[in-house]
């Protein structure tokens, strides 16, 4: 006796896609197949299978792959460093960039798939760079900047240059949130991350110079 239907994967994914918009369903589809198989292995064909529609529905959203790329990446980094942001500006102290910079890690190894395209394919495709570099990394260093003044003028971190200063920042951040392809274990313990992110917080805060005052 059967109690429940029997159901493939595919067929319950596709019920589950019917309530995304097409536009949607293409995105998130070119996330997971551009984080597994890479840009230049996914075809729109590809595509297409995966979002649950036909391969002219592709085009009638997207001029061609290249722009699909264009979109998943760049709405991936606005997503990243907004939240970034939005945590530095409602951060209850200057100095609890630790706690900022573990939660935006744990956030992060939660969307290896994004990270993946963002990090990677901005690499081979001049365009992509470009435009990520324009429309994101450009005004998010802005809002940093900003942040990083103003809690110079109330003297709680050193007068120097506070474009650098965020530059620094959204570096390490990044790298950190790319860890566990980098410098964390994949798979790594909450405990390791937190190890980590502290870690990165200290040396952005104090450095690694001893203290010969």
């Amino acid at each position: 006796m059967e109690v429940f239907p029997q159901r493939t994967f595919q067929e319950i994914r596709q019920a589950l896609q019917i309530e995304e918009d097409p536009r949607t369903r293409i995105l998130k589809a070119a996330l997971r197949l551009f984080a597994r198989k890479g840009y230049d292995g996914t075809t729109t064909r590809d595509l297409a299978t995966a979002a649950n529609v036909a391969e002219g529905t592709v085009f009638n959203h997207f001029a061609n792959k290249k722009a699909i790329l264009v979109e998943v990446a760049t709405s991936g980094w606005v997503e990243i460093l907004t939240d970034l942001l939005t945590e530095l500006s409602e951060m209850g102290s200057y100095k609890a960039v630790a706690q900022v910079m573990r939660r935006r890690m744990l956030h992060l190894h939660t969307n290896a798939d994004l990270l993946r395209v963002c990090f990677i394919e901005a690499q081979f495709h001049p365009e992509l760079r470009d435009r990520i570099q324009s429309e994101v990394i450009a005004k998010m260093t802005d809002v940093a900047e900003v942040f990083f003044q103003t809690a110079m003028e109330k003297g709680i971190y050193r007068p120097m240059n506070p474009r650098i200063v965020a530059q620094v920042f959204l570096g390490m951040f990044a790298i950190a949130g790319f860890s566990n392809q980098t410098i964390v274990a994949p798979q790594a313990s909450p405990q390791a991350i937190q190890e980590m992110a502290e870690g990165i917080a200290d040396i952005f805060l104090n450095g690694v110079l001893a203290n010969r005052e």
